[in-house]
């Protein structure tokens, strides 16, 4: 991830000016299957996948492991957990999402490094969040990045997404991976490691 701030802050005149999605989850409306986040986060999930920076070239993979509970009230929580390819096994970063109903039959979704709450939208088998990002740079530095969060249901276990990460409305990287239902012998982590006391936070 610094390496994709660097290099995009270093390549920032070759950019092309973009905006916000110009697509609403209600054009995937009619698309199957249908995506409900309480229905799909629930329990063990695995994802893995790649970052790009803003020259489209893969800088890092990863692989995640993803527990998703709801409680009685309907509150959601998402524990993420990912090792990268570029850090020793066992060095993990992580994230926790709430998903709080709205009262519309959506959500409200923050997470540690994203404080300001955003609408979770979703239709069809499509789920659109955009946020401000708060990354932590190794050297204590804090950037804030806009992400534009697509999620995409393929099939009952599996979905596809992909987030494009700006600044100043500059692209300056994105993240695509595979979310998929965890079975009893699954090891999301790689070595089937399992994380523990894990405090370092970032993306």
């Amino acid at each position: 991830m610094k390496r994709v701030i660097k290099s995009a802050v270093l390549g920032g005149v070759l950019l092309a000016l973009t905006g916000c999605s110009s697509t609403s989850v209600q054009y995937y409306s009619d698309m199957t299957p249908e995506l409900d986040p309480k229905q799909f986060f629930d329990g063990r999930l695995c994802a893995d996948g790649i970052v790009k920076d803003y020259r489209g070239r893969v800088s890092r993979h990863f692989s995640a492991r993803i527990n998703a509970s709801w409680d009685s009230a309907g509150v959601g929580t998402l524990d993420e957990v990912f090792q990268f390819n570029d850090r020793v096994e066992g060095d993990y970063e992580k994230r926790i999402w709430t998903l709080v109903p709205d009262g519309t039959g959506s959500y409200l979704a923050r997470a540690n490094d994203v404080p300001e709450a955003t609408r979770m939208q979703f239709a069809g088998n499509s789920l659109n969040m955009e946020y401000v990002l708060h990354y932590q740079t190794g050297e204590g530095d804090t950037v804030k990045l806009n992400m534009d969060d697509w999620m995409f249901q393929v099939n009952n276990r599996t979905i596809v997404n992909e987030t494009r990460m700006s600044k100043f409305g500059f692209t300056v990287g994105r993240v695509i991976l595979t979310i998929r239902k965890a079975g009893h012998s699954d090891m999301c982590l790689p070595g089937g490691l399992q994380p523990s006391n894990i405090e370092r936070v970032s993306m």
